[in-house]
């Protein structure tokens, strides 16, 4: 398997319930990948089988080395991981928060590379605020400070943009993509069909646990998968802005 996240027949069984099913795919160095399905398709466990956190049957590469010959330490210098979950114990100042993301370096560097991270994400007047004392959306961004401040070849964030305000969509976005344009791979769940088709330069759609699109967005996207995927009659535009998903509910 090449790439630097692979994945080949990956299946995972959870309480005897097939989750995913034979997934296969690569994700290279440079390119932001968007994961897609509805809700239960299995997006967070494809996440999460490929970063070791699920159990699973098949083949996973990370970095070019079989996942499972991986320590942690190895695997959290491979791939970065920005989980669905938002909470947060501690009341820490966001560039605390922030530099956890490089635990093995230098405070002073690790202390430099959070507030230039923070400073990206339009953050730079609350870094010495407690997250706690942060809005959802705010600590949604020092949430993603985190993740970049890896500088991991791989970026794994599930649904980023889930909850916040159209802008902050967009900004997370674009910061995932330009981390794409530097040279990391990027994988990230969306449900903004419109949001993903804009910023993703491919898109793999999950329906009941298999992977059913695996293709740019016009293609992956389709008339045909947004209606027996997503339920949808409708296709994607193109506007001023980029890509656009003009659509309505099938009828019953």
């Amino acid at each position: 398997m090449s790439g630097l996240w692979s994945f080949d027949g990956v299946t995972v069984r959870q309480g005897g319930r097939l989750v995913l099913d034979e997934a296969s795919l690569s994700v290279a160095a440079g390119e932001i990948v968007g994961v897609l399905g509805p809700n239960g398709a299995g997006k967070t466990t494809l996440m999460r089988a490929g970063l070791g956190l699920a159990e699973s049957a098949g083949s996973i590469s990370l970095g070019g080395k079989p996942l499972k010959t991986l320590t942690e330490v190895e695997r959290a210098s491979r791939a970065g991981y920005l989980p669905q979950e938002r909470r947060v114990a501690w009341n820490l100042p966001a560039w605390r928060v922030a530099a956890l993301g490089a635990p093995h370096q230098a405070l002073k560097m690790a202390r430099a590379k959070a507030f230039a991270t923070l400073e990206r994400l339009g953050l730079s007047h609350l870094a010495e605020r407690g997250v706690l004392d942060m809005s959802g959306g705010e600590r949604a961004k020092v949430l993603l400070a985190r993740l970049l401040v890896t500088g991991a070849p791989l970026l794994v964030a599930d649904e980023p943009a889930a909850g916040l305000d159209p802008d902050a969509q967009i900004m997370i976005l674009e910061r995932l993509a330009q981390a794409a344009g530097e040279g990391a791979g990027v994988v990230v769940t969306l449900h903004d069909l419109t949001l993903a088709a804009r910023h993703c330069t491919r898109l793999i759609v999950l329906s009941a646990g298999k992977i059913v699109a695996n293709a740019p967005p016009a293609d992956a996207l389709s008339p045909a998968i947004l209606r027996d995927v997503f339920g949808l009659d409708g296709a994607l535009i193109s506007s001023p802005a980029g890509l656009v998903l003009a659509a309505r509910r099938l009828t019953a």
